[in-house]
């Protein structure tokens, strides 16, 4: 297949995927601060908390909306465009995927609406229900999504079958219960829990340096700053999670985020900071600190982290054993019945994804030479300064966070609500948490190359085979389709946020005032 083709089915979907997660987290978040927010509402019986409540639903379901639609976009992708990954994995891939819509996304959508226009059909408790049952489907949408995903990234709980030359089930509950998926799960959550905490911070600490809607803002910002500040310290516990998980599943991803060349002696230094050059296959001007990634990844202090040389070659005797299998598979397509054939496949099957890393090569992989064996073991190292830089700023990023929500948290309990340079600073910090989660996701999905899923299927073989000008006209109409939404999207958040709370017809609260408008005759 036209390598042009590959590359642009990649970006396209990296384009759709990035562009569905700018929504997605803010999703996840607004949904569960407003069963915060309504639970105090049904609590204390005081009207504000209902205005508030209603003002950020109405954020929400702008938001809610738009993350909709590019999620089935994005879907849909997997027909059009990665056809053949598809038909060898969707077994497995698909199942996640049936269940995310079955129980997860109508939950949501059965339950939005009522969220929305329940508010004088409902009671209180029966409004906070259904809001609870909204913010559950969200999230439990994000918990099939990412197990679909974590399989890709660690594909356990399936086995390849010669005779339906497919990938299927041999365990859904390992599929479900993956290590990989549930650290995914649980720290990708969590940053859409900080970023919604960041934009209610950052939106309300523009209400009070306007001195608009200051009886709302002031509640706002104290629930997005103690939300924010335990979400933001499990995002940093959680990733620290995920990245333990890699030592075991994914140790060339732990390899190439650290730059680390060669298999350093227990317990592994980390760098801080570093110029990785891959023609040269080293880290230039490294800076480390002892000790530290030794105890991350491994939790210990005599467990060496292995380096990208050492899997490089591990990787190689995988291809040289992979080729065996391939050799077995292709003698039972002939003859199912051939039971040394079968005997040499079981022996050799979970390398047999390896050697299909050779069809970029030779047709056959038999016939390459060590060679192109060797090439191939090096085509499984991702960009490693791409993954390098993209893990500190996301980490960086995730410890500035931190320190924002400790601060904001002192200032609401000191009541010190008006602080303009931590209200300056919080309306700057708008797009950071967005920022971190994007580079979050590259460094998921670009260090799992060359895979589509992790030593299965190389992602030069998933695509479906379309021509360069299909997909570029397709990239350039979703790129004006998806550039128009994000105009509105922006233009209606920011038009509900100038109205401000009150446009809901709540009732004003003493020594509140809406913003004056011209008078009418």
């Amino acid at each position: 297949m036209d390598p042009a083709v590959i590359d642009l089915s990649r970006l396209q979907f990296a384009l759709t995927a990035l562009y569905h997660f700018l929504f997605v987290p803010l999703t996840l978040g607004l949904s569960f601060m407003l069963v915060i927010m309504e639970s105090i509402y049904v609590m204390t019986n005081r009207p504000i908390w209902r205005t508030v409540t209603r003002f950020w639903g109405v954020l929400f379901g702008i938001n809610f909306a738009l993350g909709v639609a590019t999620g089935i976009t994005m879907e849909f992708q997997f027909g059009m465009n990665w056809s053949y990954y598809s038909h060898y994995v969707g077994d497995i891939f698909g199942a996640p995927l049936a269940i995310e819509g079955l129980m997860a996304f109508f939950l949501e959508a059965t339950f939005v609406g009522l969220m929305f226009f329940g508010w004088d059909k409902l009671s209180k408790v029966g409004h906070l229900a259904v809001t609870f049952l909204t913010a559950l489907g969200t999230n439990l949408s994000a918990l099939w999504i990412l197990v679909a995903n974590g399989w890709m990234q660690n594909p356990m709980g399936a086995g390849f079958n010669p005779d339906t030359m497919r990938m299927e089930v041999t365990s859904f509950r390992d599929v479900l219960f993956n290590p990989v998926a549930q650290a995914k799960f649980v720290h990708t959550v969590s940053a859409g829990y900080v970023i919604a905490s960041v934009f209610v911070l950052g939106v309300s600490a523009w209400y009070l340096l306007k001195g608009r809607h200051i009886a709302v803002a002031k509640r706002s910002m104290t629930v997005a700053a103690a939300f924010g500040l335990a979400s933001s310290l499990s995002v940093v516990v959680l990733g620290d999670e995920s990245g333990y998980a890699l030592t075991d599943n994914q140790k060339m991803k732990l390899a190439a985020l650290e730059a680390m060349w060669e298999t350093e002696a227990a317990p592994a230094g980390l760098t801080a900071f570093g110029i990785p050059n891959m023609a040269a296959r080293k880290t230039e001007h490294e800076i480390k600190i002892p000790y530290v990634l030794g105890i991350i990844a491994t939790r210990s202090f005599d467990k060496p982290v292995e380096g990208i040389f050492q899997l490089v070659a591990k990787a190689q005797t995988r291809i040289e054993s992979g080729v065996i299998a391939y050799g077995a598979v292709e003698t039972l397509k002939a003859n199912p019945n051939d039971v040394a054939a079968r005997a040499t496949f079981e022996q050799h099957r979970r390398d047999l994804g390896y050697a299909l890393l050779l069809k970029r090569y030779v047709p056959d992989p038999r016939q390459a030479s060590p060679a192109l064996i060797q090439k191939a073991a090096w085509d499984t190292v991702p960009p490693v300064p791409v993954m390098f830089w993209a893990f500190r700023i996301m980490a960086g990023i995730g410890f500035l966070m931190i320190a924002l929500f400790a601060t904001a948290f002192v200032l609401v309990t000191l009541r010190k609500h008006d602080t303009k340079w931590f209200l300056m600073l919080a309306v700057a910090a708008i797009p950071l948490p967005w920022i971190s989660t994007e580079l979050g996701w590259v460094l998921a999905e670009v260090g799992r190359q060359p895979w589509a899923v992790d030593g299965v299927l190389p992602t030069f073989l998933g695509a479906s085979s379309l021509t360069v000008p299909q997909l570029l006209a397709s990239i350039a109409g979703f790129t004006l389709l998806y550039g128009a939404l994000a105009v509105v999207e922006v233009g209606l958040i920011l038009r509900a946020i100038k109205k401000g709370p009150y446009a809901q017809h709540d009732p004003v609260p003493d020594g509140e005032s809406p913003t004056p408008e011209p008078a009418v005759a």
